[in-house]
């Protein structure tokens, strides 16, 4: 016997994966997450039993409801799930998935269209961060086609934009989480940072690093993977986040000199393999970086001028446009993030799972 569960299966941003609405799902924790383990085929390298894609940028869930604070239309759980790794890591946010979460509820008609442009606002349940999303819905309906672009997808659709409200902070104490724009671990220089995502930055030049190698060779490269990862549980410490050993963040990040007009180059670990791209999230961090003085980015990164600015962060598929807005009384504090992300509906429909799972007989 099996178990079906009402789904939709999206693309949003760079990554994808289910999304469900809240009330399709068991309410009990430890079992909803047993469920999602049996949806995504974890744990198991190839998730051959699920509708995971072996990968962690293909093994993530959204999980939506209708919005329970005043002012908030809808409240969005991400969920981190591993290919190979019995776990469901509710702590971080996902910004990518973060663009299919309007698409979805209007699609499920848990909202309705504004006209041919609906904005909406979203709280991410993860970490309390809310920002406004416009997604563009002529006739009533979602609109997929379009002329947006975005590096890591092919070709273009609808644009959706994403103005975020107050992301420093998003699961450490603060924006600069040790208190210092620059520490030192292990002889190295780091920034410690969260505008959205906890992250670790670090110059690639100081690992004997360019900053420029392919994801296969990083991936390949354990020696630099073990550093990072010794890197990383320290920095766990620094930043008030306990035992990082099996969490999903902070994410490490090597910086270099852009090498195709931007502002930065990048190279982030999410946080064990290295990331064909860079999350939304880790973006707006990065760029936050940029424009923090005494930073590493700092005489490294290439920031235009102005009080509003677009600082192109580059990755290794392409390059990610983060508009930062700075405080006039204070320009070293941004007081906005904004972006522009893709999504599409990929699959409408029920995903099944063995009735044992659903019913608690079996884990």
């Amino acid at each position: 016997m099996q178990t079906p569960i009402p789904c939709l299966f999206m693309r949003g941003g760079t990554s994808r994966g289910p999304f469900f609405l809240e009330s399709d799902l068991p309410a009990d924790i430890a079992l909803r997450d047993r469920v999602l383990l049996a949806v995504m085929g974890s744990p198991h390298a190839r998730q051959i039993d699920g509708l995971g894609g072996c990968h962690p940028l293909t093994s993530k869930v959204g999980i939506v409801r209708p919005g329970t604070l005043p002012g908030v239309d809808l409240d969005f759980l991400f969920a981190q799930l591993q290919p190979d790794r019995e776990t469901v890591d509710t702590t971080p946010n996902c910004g990518n998935m973060l663009a299919a979460v309007l698409p979805f509820a209007l699609e499920r008609g848990i909202v309705t269209a504004q006209g041919d442009a609906t904005t909406l606002r979203v709280l991410t349940l993860n970490t309390g961060m809310q920002c406004d999303i416009t997604v563009q819905t002529p006739g009533g309906k979602v609109e997929y086609a379009g002329s947006a672009r975005i590096d890591g997808v092919p070709g273009t659709a609808s644009p959706i934009a994403i103005n975020f409200l107050d992301t420093a902070g998003s699961v450490c104490s603060g924006l600069l989480p040790t208190g210092r724009v620059r520490d030192v671990i292990d002889g190295l220089e780091v920034t410690c940072i969260d505008n959205g995502m906890p992250m670790v930055l670090f110059r690639a030049a100081d690992l004997g690093r360019t900053g420029a190698e392919s994801v296969e060779a990083l991936n390949a490269d354990a020696e630099l993977k073990a550093r990072l990862e010794s890197l990383r549980l320290k920095a766990g410490h620094l930043m008030g986040l306990g035992d990082v050993g099996p969490k999903n963040y902070p994410k490490m990040c090597l910086i270099a000199p852009p090498s195709a007009g931007g502002a930065v180059g990048t190279r982030c670990f999410i946080p064990h393999v290295c990331h064909d791209a860079i999350g939304v999230l880790a973006a707006v961090t990065v760029a936050t970086a940029c424009v923090l003085t005494g930073s590493v980015a700092e005489g490294l990164a290439v920031v235009p001028a102005g009080r509003v600015k677009t600082v192109a962060v580059e990755h290794p598929t392409g390059e990610f446009g983060v508009e930062l807005e700075l405080d006039p009384a204070d320009p070293g504090k941004v007081v906005r993030a904004a972006l522009l992300r893709t999504a599409r509906l990929l699959m409408k429909g029920e995903v099944m799972i063995p009735a044992a799972i659903w019913e608690g007989k079996s884990a």
